[in-house]
């Protein structure tokens, strides 16, 4: 922590999660499904930014930010509320994830948020482990409000199991260079399961194997599933639509749909030929979101950005003296 120093504002980036496999294993007593499923994060997400203050407030801006609720139903203020002895907290969210389209945008988004609150709450200091869904005293209480928050609070490809309780770091997975499509359709996850014929599948195996490289990732993800593809697809064509663009391309070892969908993904050899599969796909299929990333792990890129008063006010020195001396060069 600072001495006397005042922390002004907290800036985190919430990656998208994306579900290279899904497998449906089970249905509880309390009718929650249980899932086996390999995750990874993208370099596209939101970013949120919170500044303390008396009263809990959110706004929401970008491409993508004119349908997200900002009353008390949006994850991220349902999230700042567990923090009770917390004066308050103003959220910006800088939305660019489609919403409710399987890339966890919500979730990442309120896990990004409770990373935050964590800055604030301890005063600007935190380690790892305050984000370690294994170990934070809140991590009950976040499953409540969303299985996937637990899973978004590392930002670590894992392997979640359960209802999204039991998650273990895959070390070895590699990089994938993607693209992600969304044809911009509503997809109503309840619907989703409640059209999955067998809620009781074949898990992952119980050992992952340790790839070499993206190639063999591609020919294992080809083996492996996600049990609510089928079902969503007959709900929604569109969604085949997006498979069969990404399928199709010339340069793609493979495509799924993530999540409960409508967000699909396909894996490329490298940048240049996603990113021109992403210009291909979105040129054919304009009113798509459509966006070539890198599939990984992004703890470090989701680490909170905290600004503090003393640099802030270093900064507008600087600024002045920059300008005098500019304004006092012989010309």
């Amino acid at each position: 922590m600072r001495v006397n120093d005042e922390l002004l504002r907290v800036t985190v980036f919430a990656p998208a999660k994306v579900n290279l496999t899904l497998h449906v294993t089970g249905q509880r007593d309390d009718g929650y499904h249980t899932l086996d499923s390999l995750i990874a994060f993208a370099t596209r997400g939101d970013t949120v930014t919170v500044t303390p203050g008396d009263v809990l407030s959110l706004r929401c801006v970008g491409p993508e930010g004119d349908n997200v609720p900002e009353d008390a139903d949006n994850l991220i203020l349902k999230v700042a509320r567990q923090f009770q002895d917390m004066p308050g907290a103003a959220f910006l969210l800088e939305k660019h994830l489609p919403i409710a389209s399987g890339i966890g945008g919500g979730s990442a988004d309120a896990a990004a948020a409770f990373r935050a609150l964590m800055c604030i709450w301890s005063g600007g200091e935190t380690g790892d482990d305050a984000y370690d869904p294994g170990q934070t005293p809140f991590a009950e209480r976040l499953l409540a409000l969303g299985a996937d928050i637990p899973v978004c609070l590392s930002c670590k490809a894992a392997r979640m199991q359960g209802v999204g309780e039991t998650l273990n770091l895959v070390e070895n997975l590699p990089g994938m260079d993607a693209v992600l499509v969304n044809p911009r359709v509503g997809v109503s996850t309840p619907r989703i399961f409640k059209a999955l014929d067998d809620k009781n599948n074949a898990p992952m195996p119980a050992r992952l194997p340790r790839f070499a490289g993206v190639y063999e990732l591609a020919l294992w993800l080809k083996e492996q599933r996600n049990d609510l593809q089928a079902p969503a697809m007959a709900l929604v064509p569109e969604i085949r639509d997006a498979i069969d663009a990404l399928e199709h391309d010339k340069d793609c070892m493979f495509a799924r749909m993530s999540g409960s969908g409508a967000t699909c993904f396909g894996i490329f050899p490298n940048k240049e030929r996603a990113r021109d599969a992403a210009e291909r796909i979105s040129k054919a299929n304009p009113a798509w979101w459509v966006r070539n990333t890198r599939l990984t792990s992004m703890s470090n890129a989701a680490k909170p950005r905290l600004e503090w008063a003393s640099d802030a006010a270093a900064e507008v020195a600087d600024a002045e003296k920059a300008k005098t001396e500019g304004s006092s060069s012989p010309g």
